[in-house]
């Protein structure tokens, strides 16, 4: 996937914790942990609102763009 969710580094540069910051983003651990190991496939603008507001940093500290690799069998095709 082309973008890639930082959110561990954010917390952990915040130093907060999955719980603390799952109280206070008022989400469930197991959503936030699926957003944390970069597991999830869309997120609502709401949520990321409220991880920066729990985290006071920007989306882009967040979100990457991160070009996929070609892989030869893509280029031979």
């Amino acid at each position: 996937m082309s973008i890639v969710i930082n959110l561990d580094v954010m917390m952990a540069k915040r130093k907060i914790g999955l719980t603390e910051l799952s109280k206070e983003v008022d989400i469930t651990m197991a959503n936030l942990s699926i957003l944390k190991n970069n597991k999830a496939k869309a997120v609502r603008f709401s949520t990321l609102n409220s991880i920066c507001r729990a985290l006071h940093c920007q989306p882009g500290d967040i979100l990457e763009y991160v070009e996929d690799e070609e892989t030869e069998e893509d280029t031979e095709s």
